[in-house]
Parts: structure tokens; C-alpha cells; sequence
């Protein structure tokens, strides 16, 4: 599970609605960890201390995965805020993710069906303009060659969609590079031919 690659949110993303006068702000983020949920939830309350509920769910894996989900209806009456939220969430396709729903109340009571739709319709209004970007599974690997062999190192690094971490020049050139999974098989091979044969190519650490 740990090695498939998914949507994840981009950056943050907003969204306000009115409903029978009661003002929904929905916000998302990123969370890969159900700390980092936890952490965003925190930000969101200090951000709207006044509000008179911030409801929250979170799915911090993979899209679908319930290993590590959580919700709250944050004073709402039971069910109707945070698994609703957290029922859009799971079925979104996206992963790594979590929302608030930050509620001012307008003084006009919704009943139990109309805070369900409130709250589940202001993430998915949210999810429909959410930017993503898709979640790469890298492998961090160690590649030791010649000075004559650098820039055939790089451009091989560039075509297999990989990451720079480190450089060291000693007697040899060590680089440090992170190489999407998905394209080890193939960066090995051009390495190898490319310095026909003299890259040593291992796992780092």
C-alpha cells in the first residue's frame, strides 16, 4: 500500500457558502499523517476561535484507506457533521487529506438532514476546485562514478524524473539521488550504459 502513487492536495484550498444564514467555511489541506491532521485542525480553530462549531475529518493515507481516518461533529448533533465530511472524503479519490468545516451559526436551526448536506456539500464544493499534484514513491540511492561520468549521471538522473540530494567529489563522485520506484529498473539500465559499466549503483544508508 505504502508504494501506489494517488492525488494529494496541493496546497490548502477554501471554500465559503451561505446557507438559512449560516456561514460554512470550508478549508483543506494536506495530511500525510494523522499528526499532521491533528496539526491543521489546531490552525484552523485558532483561526476561527469565535465560530460556533469547527467540524473536521481526515483520511491521512492512501484514497479509500480507513487505517488512519478520524472525524468529529465538534458539538453538532451526532453524525451529522463529521461523517458526513468524512464519507465525501473517503470516496474523493484523493488522499492525504483533511478538512474543516467551520461554522457560524445564523440562527436558523437546519435539522439533522440539512446539517448533513451542509457539511458534506461544502467539502465536496471544495474537492471540485481543489488543485492536486500526484504523490511520487521514491527510492534514495547511491551512485559512485567518475569525474568523465557527471554529466551523463545528470541527465540520466533528469530523465528518470529523479531528485539531486547530495554531491561529493573525492577520488570518485558520489551522488545521493531520489528515483521515483516506478523508474529505478530503467535509471539503472541508462546509468550503466551510459558509463558502460563503471557506475556502482546501491541502496543509501
Amino acid at each position: 500500500m505504502g508504494e501506489q502513487e494517488y492525488p494529494i492536495p496541493a496546497r490548502p484550498h477554501r471554500v465559503e457558502s451561505l446557507i438559512e444564514r449560516s456561514r460554512f467555511i470550508t478549508t483543506l489541506a494536506h495530511a500525510p499523517s494523522a499528526a499532521d491532521a491533528r496539526s491543521f485542525i489546531a490552525e484552523i480553530r485558532e483561526e476561527f476561535p469565535d465560530a460556533t462549531h469547527n467540524c473536521w475529518a481526515y483520511v491521512a493515507g492512501p484514497p479509500g484507506d480507513s487505517a488512519a481516518i478520524g472525524m468529529s461533529d465538534a458539538g453538532e448533533p451526532h453524525g451529522t457533521a463529521g461523517r458526513p465530511m468524512l464519507d465525501v472524503l473517503i470516496h474523493s479519490g484523493i488522499g492525504e487529506i483533511a478538512a474543516v468545516v467551520s461554522r457560524y451559526y445564523g440562527g436558523t436551526k437546519l435539522g439533522t438532514g440539512g446539517l448533513v448536506k451542509a457539511y458534506g456539500g461544502g467539502v465536496q464544493q471544495a474537492l471540485a476546485a481543489l488543485p492536486t499534484l500526484q504523490r511520487v514513491v521514491r527510492a534514495t540511492i547511491g551512485v559512485t562514478t567518475g569525474y568523465a561520468d557527471v554529466d551523463a549521471l545528470r541527465r540520466s538522473v533528469a530523465e528518470a524524473e529523479g531528485l539531486v540530494i547530495s554531491e561529493e567529489y573525492g577520488e570518485d563522485v558520489l551522488y545521493q539521488v531520489a528515483i521515483p520506484t516506478r523508474e529505478l529498473e530503467r535509471f539503472t539500465a541508462l546509468i550503466t550504459d551510459r558509463t558502460a559499466g563503471r557506475a556502482r549503483v546501491e541502496p543509501a544508508g
